[in-house]
């Protein structure tokens, strides 16, 4: 399909930020019911495990059928069922459960990503944890989350040198053995290391919670609401030699500017 550079009107916003909410409260509807239960999952990689469950194709089709009432006219790329092609120029980007490892292991990281982007990348997204309840949303001048305690704005902490920062990856290899000796250097300097956080981690740096996220092997749809919503916030999310990290691949998510200079610093020589 044909991205286009569009900006949306007040009343465009609100309609496609509707669109984006009753996605992810199918997507809750489809997932609660089957987590931590005796649910089975196929494995996607014959070299490894990437575990795909009936809770994942589940949601996908929930937020798809959301789609086709509401936006038929968008484009979408999910993970599940890859892409349609669409005719506005805007494609929804969907990762139905990101984190299915944790999701098959009962930790409540594991979340519902739902991104809109253009030509210029994304322009709005959401991150759900269901299961606690949270939705972080940012874009289209919005920077807010909501949870069991109500709603609150969100922004990204003011900590600015490594050694006073908190950084977050999902596995401790992160991926190859170089990419794990850059991670490595980088939560050296750190004043905490933290794992297995998979997209709650973005969630936790634009709450204020956390300083940084480093991780690679990312696909578009892993990354592209994170990028939205920690952008909204104030941070900074690139790749390893900072540019655009749209597509995925090796990130780096950072609370501020001075933060993603020191850190890229070191992830820019691997």
């Amino acid at each position: 399909m044909t991205l286009l550079h569009v900006q949306p009107d007040d009343g465009l916003q609100a309609t496609l930020r509707a669109c984006a909410h009753e996605m992810a409260d199918a997507a809750r509807a489809a997932i609660l019911p089957l987590f931590r239960t005796d649910l089975t999952s196929d494995n996607k990689d014959a070299g490894g495990f990437d575990p795909v469950t009936e809770a994942d194709r589940a949601a996908e089709r929930a937020m798809r059928e959301v789609l086709g009432r509401l936006r038929p006219q968008d484009g979408i790329l999910g993970e599940e069922y890859g892409t349609d092609n669409g005719t506005s120029g805007l494609q929804w980007v969907l990762d139905p459960i990101d984190g299915t490892r944790g999701f098959i292991s009962g930790t409540p990281t594991w979340g519902v990503l739902i991104s809109l982007r253009d030509a210029g990348g994304p322009v709005y997204g959401l991150i759900d944890q269901p299961y606690i309840g949270e939705r972080f949303e940012g874009g289209f001048g919005l920077s807010e989350m909501t949870g069991p305690l109500g709603a609150r704005g969100l922004g990204t902490s003011g900590v600015d040198t490594l050694a006073a920062a908190t950084i977050l990856t999902t596995f401790p290899e992160v991926g190859t053995a170089r990419e794990g000796a850059a991670f490595k250097e980088v939560a050296s300097r750190c004043q905490l290391t933290r794992y297995g956080m998979d997209c709650y981690a973005y969630a936790l740096l634009a709450a204020g919670q956390v300083e940084l996220v480093v991780e690679a092997g990312l696909s578009a749809y892993d990354i592209q609401a994170p990028i939205a919503v920690i952008q909204a916030a104030g941070g900074i999310v690139t790749d390893w030699t900072g540019a655009p990290a749209h597509e995925g691949g090796r990130v780096l998510a950072a609370a501020n500017a001075d933060l993603h200079a020191a850190a890229l610093e070191i992830l820019a020589k691997y």
